[in-house]
């Protein structure tokens, strides 16, 4: 007995593919969708605690800037506070000043020179005086320079001949001069007078160690 299948198989065989199609295509679709929702919202996540973090460091630097802007304040502060006490240490200090120039002055001044007058301005020292010739003056300038801690930088602002009337027959002849010099203050005179106590106790040792060693002779 022969069979004939006379329905629209074809049609039918197309339609279920193209039905299973569909799904596949639905399917993919869904998942493609899920997928990238997942995504979207894992991104998101990260970006919101990326945010949350820059928020936070915001804080954070807001509280640094307060706190950096406290210290520069403070600093402030201080650096006003030490300038008022080295004020009042210098103020202090220099009140003795007037006496160890004029001890100085008596003890640089060489024979044959005389101060008439002297001006302070500050640390700077005006004197006027005469003298018996210009070598004095030059000698009295050494001295200033060298051989004391209060005073230094010693500047020869004029020198003028001059006669001088010891009597009604006697004429002498001198030198009028005009020196400034820099007064020192104590803090600075101390570190000269350092300096100096240092480099006289090197040299007293310099002979000593030469001498120790030097070869023992035969």
């Amino acid at each position: 007995m022969i069979l004939i299948n006379l329905l629209p198989h074809r049609e039918a065989a197309r339609k279920r593919r193209r039905e299973a199609f569909n799904l596949m295509v639905g399917t993919s679709a869904l998942l493609g969708g899920l997928m990238a929702g997942s995504i979207f919202l894992w991104y998101q996540a990260k970006i919101s605690d990326q945010q949350d973090k820059i928020l936070v460091l915001q804080n954070e630097n807001k509280k640094l800037d307060a706190q950096i802007k406290d210290i520069v304040g403070l600093r402030a502060e201080i650096a006003s506070l030490r300038a008022r006490q080295q004020a009042v240490e210098d103020l202090q200090s220099d009140r003795n000043l007037p006496v160890h120039m004029l001890n100085e002055l008596v003890k640089q001044l060489p024979d044959g020179v005389f101060i008439k007058s002297m001006r302070q301005e500050n640390q700077s020292v005006t004197l006027q005086g005469i003298a018996q010739s210009n070598e004095r003056i030059s000698e009295l300038l050494r001295n200033l320079a060298n051989n004391t801690p209060w005073l230094s930088r010693p500047d020869l602002v004029e020198i003028v001949s001059d006669n001088v009337s010891l009597g009604p027959r006697d004429q002498r002849r001198v030198a009028k001069f005009n020196i400034r010099v820099r007064l020192m203050r104590s803090s600075e005179a101390e570190k000269v007078l350092t300096a100096a106590s240092g480099a006289a106790a090197i040299k007293a040792s310099a002979p000593s160690a030469a001498r120790a060693s030097a070869p023992a002779k035969p």
